[in-house]
């Protein structure tokens, strides 16, 4: 009987080495460009207890009923990993005192997050997001900040041709009564949702049929009143201002009176990036503001706005013939040897070359010279030391550049400086 050949469970990936370079690629350049416009890192824990995400996200959210992975730990606590990170950093500015900072805050955070969802295109059930969060501040001007570095990361990748999508859900003053409008309207036209969820969305959660993604609804969609006709006085300030911003810093949009977003705590700005393809799950960026999350979490009331980006679908968007984002930095070494002293030579010299900060790799044993210059080109090594008797009795080692095939011969005791990049 053949033994199982076990997978990666499904809606998760393996991230293997040739993808590797693209993934520090990406996170690299999004740390850069966080850094540049004053952002702070922050890491918060994969798991949270449930009820963080049942009060900020919304109990009558797809996430909190249907994908979330909850469960009861060996201390009986009821945790959740976590399915997105806003809630989180809110919860660590929380109880940490950052309140007491000057505001506003600004962080940013990378990590991997969970949602028990149906596995397609763009979508994982363990997935990897940048996102980042201003916390303290109710000017317009940060909302055009946090769209202006979102905008920024996707450049600094080589993503190009993408459309920002922008709406404002108002907020506690004026939503209530939007909802009521959209409420109405769909009721008059109860007999044309045909689906359960949207049927349980009138009820429980207008706003999300704008978000339905199936092809009957979209007329019904079109025709539904848009959010920014029943804006209060002091939202409607706030939208003007904000698109003023952004044509003052060039950023162009499409305003889009379907966006409200998925989750509860939102209020006022929401906006996507999404690419020049179609597709349901094409969304680069998402992210709004929420101006009463932190006071749900038990906080004074302190406004908010930040976003996350889909780290696997920007890596699905980033070109791969930019050879510039594979170009190795720096030198590696493959130290070829034949025979058991020049093996030990080569012990001593990759050793040598590690501490000096230099990348080496000592060739697999017992194979020809010829083999292991082919394991040089599968590592994609620039520079082969070849070590033999006759370079151990002069003291000179061959060194051959594998990019341009030229080779000379170094003293031993020069040979590590050589290496070194200028």
């Amino acid at each position: 009987m053949s033994q199982k050949q076990f997978q990666a469970p499904r809606g998760t990936s393996d991230i293997l080495p040739e993808e590797q370079v693209y993934w520090r690629f990406l996170e690299s350049r999004a740390e850069d460009v966080a850094t540049r416009f004053g952002y702070e890192r922050i890491n918060t824990p994969a798991f949270e207890n449930a009820n963080l995400f049942v009060r900020s996200v919304g109990e009558a959210t797809d996430i909190v009923e249907k994908e979330t992975y909850t469960f009861e730990d060996r201390g009986g606590d009821l945790v959740s990993l976590r399915p997105e990170g806003t809630a989180p950093v809110c919860r660590a500015y929380l109880q940490h005192g950052m309140h007491n900072l000057p505001q506003p805050v600004r962080l940013f955070y990378m990590g991997d997050f969970f949602r028990y969802d149906r596995p397609q295109a763009g979508r994982y059930r363990q997935f990897h997001q940048f996102g980042i969060e201003v916390i303290g501040e109710t000017d317009a001007s940060v909302d055009s900040e946090v769209i202006d570095l979102a905008w920024s990361v996707l450049e600094s990748v080589g993503v190009k041709d993408v459309t920002l999508l922008l709406n404002s859900i108002g907020d506690a003053t004026c939503r209530p009564g939007y909802i009521d409008e959209l409420r109405s309207y769909y009721r008059s036209r109860a007999s044309e949702l045909v689906h359960d969820d949207c049927k349980r969305r009138l009820e429980t959660n207008p706003l999300r049929l704008l978000d339905c993604k199936n092809g009957a609804c979209q007329p019904l969609i079109d025709a539904a009143p848009g959010s920014v006709d029943y804006l209060c006085g002091d939202c409607s300030k706030h939208w003007d201002a904000l698109l003023g911003d952004l044509n003052a810093v060039g950023r162009s949009y499409k305003i889009d009176k379907r966006l409200v977003r998925g989750l509860d705590y939102y209020s006022r700005t929401v906006f996507e990036i999404v690419p020049p393809s179609d597709g349901q799950q094409s969304t680069l960026v998402a992210g709004g503001r929420y101006d009463g999350l932190i006071e749900l979490l038990g906080g004074r009331p302190t406004p908010g706005i930040g976003f996350a980006l889909g780290i696997e679908r920007v890596l699905a968007a980033i070109p791969r013939d930019d050879e510039s984002i594979t170009k190795i930095d720096g030198n590696k070494i493959i130290v070829a040897h034949m025979g058991d002293e020049s093996k030990s030579a080569g012990v001593k010299l990759c050793s040598e070359l590690h501490r000096a900060g230099v990348a080496a790799v000592l060739a697999p044993p017992g194979r020809s010279l010829k083999s292991q210059l082919r394991y040089a080109s599968s590592i994609r090594a620039t520079h082969a030391v070849i070590i033999g008797d006759r370079e151990l009795e002069s003291g000179s080692f061959m060194l051959r550049n594998l990019v341009d095939r030229e080779q000379r011969e170094i003293p031993r005791d020069d040979l590590v400086a050589a290496l070194i990049p200028s």
